[in-house]
């Protein structure tokens, strides 16, 4: 049995028999007990009336007798009702608080109705104040001082506990029952989404440019929470005060965000581009979570899926699939004192499955971090030093820049080694921007460069393309504006330089062979990178090839279906290759073992529907289940907690994710790196 700490307010409800739930199936309903009212307990938007209901007794401290529900209100419509009504006595004849109650995922629009229906339902009702509630989101109201057509200034924060006097502020650091809480995922992911939407304006701004602001807001939330100069029992800043207009609650978040810039120049190098009604919207939605406290697992899952689906369309070809990702992570095994690298970062997702690999190992050695204090202390340092100090991402798009950075930030920093600039530029202007990006600097880099695109020398500086010894072993037909000829390719490779100087555009994906080789640390330094077959298969490119096996050991190359990356709109044929870069003489033996592979389920389709192989564990009905999912690749182990957060289509919930150690084509390479004798026949 839980502790009364960890009950919900309308478990309580239902423990005190102040309401029950009677009936089956369709005709199931709850009863409210001193109402001695009845609803379909099927409807949406019972289960949000009935946990304010239970919220307004046992938090709020008024007595179920003085809360009405679905209370006529005398107007035209002879059938118009308001969800609650606070009494000011028993007696049932002042009304004090009307309420409408909504789903948690309504539209910004539709909350703006319902505000209109809250706010006349007050005014025939005579009562002092009214307000929507939705989900996390909420805005409450007060009329006792201003006019009736007034719905800015009179915000009021939060309900007054048992008719008192209205408070200042609804949230406050460590003060018992009104601190900000932990939140369960479907409710993160809701007030995400309405943060999003309210931001994305019904496409006045770009889904880019609203996440952009949303990385912004986020910045501000986190900081906000964790601010050491705030005492316990002061009000936390991200939050709308009593009667306080969007325009002065948005002076103080612009504030907010200007003195963090100063503290952190390079995290977030523009203003805030969010006029005050949206912003005051957004603090709204996002005012009442933890994120400080909410598990790592509920947010890491809830952002993930998030950008996920942000980034499919357009920005597909920023996103690489998670399954991939965390394939190469495991394959490489990063360790803690591990520098590791990805200079085309975009929203940071190599970097943090390779945190999320150290953190894991992290729980292993020290399983009692729950109830040892030293444990627990040496368990955070462990990994968080390596999420600080040894984690780099490069990105050349400065919004991608700024997501990467957001979601370090999301899962306990290591934003500031997030670095805003082109990765193929000249070394020493890198360096500049962050010194630790030195070559010959890391251990591990893991990354999907971008495929396809041309550097043109007219379009850089003098000298851009002549940094890079691999211009010297292309034919022309690399450029990707003509057409293939092997025989030239190679011959140009033999001539050298005098061949350079007709070559104007090499691609991406080239040149960020090289930029790996210069990062890596020679002789241990390792890459897993994804790669276009073209780079392998392409007679043109013997040359590429050439210079490849010159520089690195070649580890294992794992093909991966035509449509991995077809769900994000990048169908490009694509390779997962692993090197290891050599020392300066350093020779490969021709008979060098090489791990090669097919993956043909790699835990999705073209269309993005998983295809894992699926084993149910264990499963408690409506409360808990367990899943083994098994790919190609690897193995998951998924844990799951049923959700009624729709009540129209209730379901399982992920709660938790992760990789089950050597497992699927990761336990081959292993065994392979062993005694790799037993895989050739």
């Amino acid at each position: 049995m839980t502790t009364d700490s960890y009950k919900t307010y309308l478990e309580r409800a239902f423990e005190d028999g102040l309401a029950e739930i009677r009936g089956e199936g369709k005709i199931e309903c709850i009863h409210y007990k001193a109402a001695n009212h009845s609803e379909r307990w099927a409807d949406p938007e019972e289960k949000v009336r009935a946990e304010f209901w239970s919220e307004l007794i046992y938090k709020y401290e008024y007595q179920p007798e003085c809360i009405g529900l679905e209370v006529r209100v005398e107007r035209r419509t002879p059938d118009d009702k308001a969800d609650l009504v606070i009494y000011a006595n028993d007696e049932r004849k002042d009304r004090y608080f009307v309420f409408e109650c909504k789903r948690a995922d309504i539209s910004d629009a539709e909350f703006s109705q319902a505000i209109e229906q809250a706010c006349g339902n007050r005014a025939s009702l005579g009562a002092k104040y009214c307000g929507v509630i939705a989900g996390l989101t909420r805005r409450l109201l007060r009329f006792d001082k201003f006019p009736a057509g007034e719905r800015d200034r009179n915000v009021l924060p939060d309900i007054p506990v048992r008719y008192g006097k209205p408070p200042d502020w609804r949230f406050y650091k460590n003060l018992n029952g009104k601190d900000l809480a932990a939140v369960p995922r479907e409710e993160l992911r809701s007030a995400i989404r309405k943060c999003h939407q309210t931001l994305w304006e019904g496409g006045r701004r770009s889904p880019i440019a609203a996440f952009g602001e949303f990385c912004k807001i986020i910045f501000i939330k986190h900081r906000d929470e964790k601010d050491p100069n705030r005492e316990n029992g002061k009000p936390y800043a991200f939050q709308r005060r009593s009667e306080e207009s969007a325009g002065e609650l948005a002076a103080r978040i612009y504030k907010l965000y200007a003195a963090e810039q100063e503290l952190e120049p390079d995290v977030f190098t523009d203003k805030i581009n969010i006029g005050p009604a949206i912003l005051a919207q957004c603090v709204e939605h996002l005012e009442g979570i933890s994120l400080d406290r909410t598990e790592l697992d509920t947010k890491g899952v809830a952002f993930e899926e998030f950008m996920g689906s942000f980034f499919k369309g357009d920005f597909g070809q920023y996103f690489t699939p998670r399954e991939l990702i965390a394939f190469a992570v495991e394959v490489l095994d990063p360790k803690r004192k591990d520098f590791v690298l990805d200079p085309a970062c975009g929203s940071g997702g190599f970097l943090l499955y390779a945190l999320d690999h150290v953190r894991r190992e992290a729980d292993r050695r020290f399983p009692e971090r729950c109830t040892d204090t030293k444990q627990h202390t040496d368990h955070f340092i462990y990994w968080h030093d390596f999420a600080e100090k040894n984690l780099f991402g490069i990105e050349i798009n400065e919004e991608l820049a700024r997501v990467a950075k957001m979601n370090m930030i999301i899962h306990d920093d290591g934003h500031t080694n997030i670095v805003g600039h082109d990765a193929l530029d000249f070394l020493d202007r890198i360096e500049s921007k962050k010194e630790t990006l030195k070559r010959d600097k890391f251990d591990l880099i893991l990354t999907n460069p971008p495929f396809g695109s041309v550097v043109k020398r007219t379009e850089k500086s003098e000298g851009y393309l002549e940094q890079f010894e691999l211009r010297k072993y292309l034919g022309k037909s690399t450029t990707g504006s003509e057409p293939d000829e092997s025989a030239k390719g190679e011959s140009d490779a033999k001539r050298g330089a005098k061949a350079v100087k007709d070559r104007s555009s090499i691609k991406t994906e080239i040149l960020f062979l090289e930029r790996v080789h210069s990062f890596l640390k020679p002789g241990t330094g390792r890459t897993a990178i994804v790669l276009p077959d073209g780079i392998l298969t392409n007679s043109s490119l013997q040359g590429v090839r050439n210079w490849l096996l010159e520089h690195f050991q070649l580890l294992a190359v794992v093909s991966l279906p035509q449509f991995a990356f077809a769900h994000y709109d990048a169908g490009v044929k694509a390779t997962l290759v692993f090197l290891r870069r050599l020392r300066e003489s350093e020779q490969v033996s021709d008979d060098t073992p090489i791990f090669m592979a097919l993956a043909d389920n790699i835990g999705y389709d073209a269309t993005g529907r998983k295809t894992f192989f699926v084993t149910v564990e264990k499963e408690e009905p409506g409360k808990e289940k367990v899943e083994l999912q098994r790919s190609d690749l690897f193995d998951y182990r998924v844990t799951y907690e049923w959700s009624t957060t729709n009540p129209k289509k209730p379901d399982w919930s992920e709660r938790h994710r992760e990789i089950i150690p050597d497992t699927g084509l990761v336990a081959q390479y292993r065994a392979f790196k062993k005694d790799p004798t037993s895989f050739f026949v």
